[in-house]
């Protein structure tokens, strides 16, 4: 009995159940009684704080938005820190140049190509000053839903998981660079930047004096730097970046969410990773809560954009840089993965969902074509069905004979 209550918590974790569960009961709330879901998404927990949004008047608040989005995120972003940060390490699939070159070329196009779709979208749509700052909307990729897509098309160990990872990854380190340098909350005052700097020369120290805990990391040098990156402007939950690398943690990767082979590792990051992510699947849960809730009505020309640019530009851009990676540059094919293969890892990659909505909430105010746009990254679900039927089409995968 234990060992079934065990399997069931085991898989609504792994399958970022509790996401879903979150974003559909946002949904819901809001277009049933969208002034309580407001009420709720914005109870105060502090007025007139030196954090918090800023408001037309001048004051701040610190709301249940603002916790979520702005504090606790910055445990999901660091986790995707770690898993780049060790891709780097000593056998890891970015520590060498030639097996990364595919999978990054293929991440940069999976970015570059729906951008573009969306600003000359944009542009014919006649919107472009108003609609143009979210260009980077569709160029994310929901590590979570994406990988159980192919997982469940393909079967375990098969080479299109681990690319399908790997581009992941990559594009997850080019979304955190994009997001630091172009999607200020604020003006940016770069003298608060120094903190995050102090903040990397202290949780340096705690390395040198061999400081085993991650709390030590999380609760001072981490916070120093939350407080830098909120003061500074720049969004508070990219915070814990710098101070990932100087956890002490092992010289070696142990494989993309590998959670298997991590159970033997004992280094303060591999920790800090396993005892978090099961609660950042909370906090994705209420993050699904407190920024899915839109009106259906909301659709509009942003979500037109966002969803063409994830549904065809993501594909396309994915399997047109790699192909030119493979043929033009003739670095081939990653080993065991055909462009039939690859068109429908394309497309599962099309699931923005968790950081386009991300995404959405920090490239528009709060208002009509936010909302549109969060609308078009819950519309990505869409790219599921159609990686399903694509991959039955081209008998690929489980489906091939």
């Amino acid at each position: 009995m234990k060992k079934s209550a065990d399997a069931i918590i085991s898989f609504l974790f792994e399958n970022s159940v509790f996401l879903i569960v979150g974003t559909v009961a946002g949904l819901v709330w809001a277009n049933v009684s969208h002034e309580s879901y407001t009420h709720i998404k914005h109870i105060v927990f502090f007025k007139n704080f030196i954090f918090g949004t800023l408001q037309n008047n001048g004051t701040r608040v610190f709301d249940f938005h603002y916790f979520i989005n702005d504090f606790m995120m910055a445990t999901f972003f660091a986790i995707a820190g770690k898993e780049v940060w060790e891709a780097t390490m000593g056998g890891g699939p970015l520590s060498d140049a030639k097996r990364a070159a595919v999978p990054i070329f293929a991440a940069v196009g999976g970015m570059v190509v729906p951008a573009v779709i969306y600003l000359f979208g944009a542009y014919l749509s006649g919107q472009y000053n108003e609609l143009s700052t979210g260009w980077a909307i569709p160029g994310a990729t929901d590590i979570a839903f994406s990988y159980m897509i192919i997982r469940l098309i393909f079967g375990p160990g098969h080479p299109a998981i681990p690319f399908l990872l790997l581009l992941a990854i990559v594009d997850d380190a080019i979304g955190l660079m994009i997001l630091a340098i172009f999607y200020p909350q604020e003006e940016v005052q770069f003298a608060w930047m120094a903190l995050p700097v102090v903040a990397f020369g202290i949780g340096y120290l705690f390395n040198r004096i061999k400081i085993a805990s991650f709390w030590p990391y999380l609760l001072v040098p981490g916070f120093i730097s939350w407080i830098g990156f909120a003061k500074a402007g720049l969004h508070p939950a990219l915070s814990l970046l710098p101070i990932i690398p100087i956890m002490p943690h092992a010289h070696s990767d142990k494989g993309l969410f590998n959670w298997q082979e991590m159970e033997d590792t004992t280094d303060t990051l591999t920790r800090f990773e396993k005892w978090w992510k099961n609660p950042v699947e909370l906090v994705l849960m209420l993050f699904g809560f407190l920024n899915a809730g839109v009106l259906f009505s909301a659709v509009g020309a942003p979500t037109v954009l966002v969803i063409s640019g994830l549904l065809l530009g993501k594909p396309i851009g994915i399997w047109l840089s790699t192909m030119i990676a493979a043929k033009g540059l003739k670095l081939g094919l990653p080993k065991g993965i055909s462009q039939k293969e690859l068109l429908v890892v394309g497309f599962a990659a099309g699931i923005g969902f968790t950081v386009a909505l991300f995404v959405a909430t920090v490239a528009f105010p709060a208002g009509p074509v936010q909302d549109a746009a969060k609308m078009g990254a819950l519309g990505s679900f869409i790219a599921v069905l159609i990686t399903f039927a694509l991959a039955k089409i081209l008998r690929v995968g489980r489906y091939q004979k």
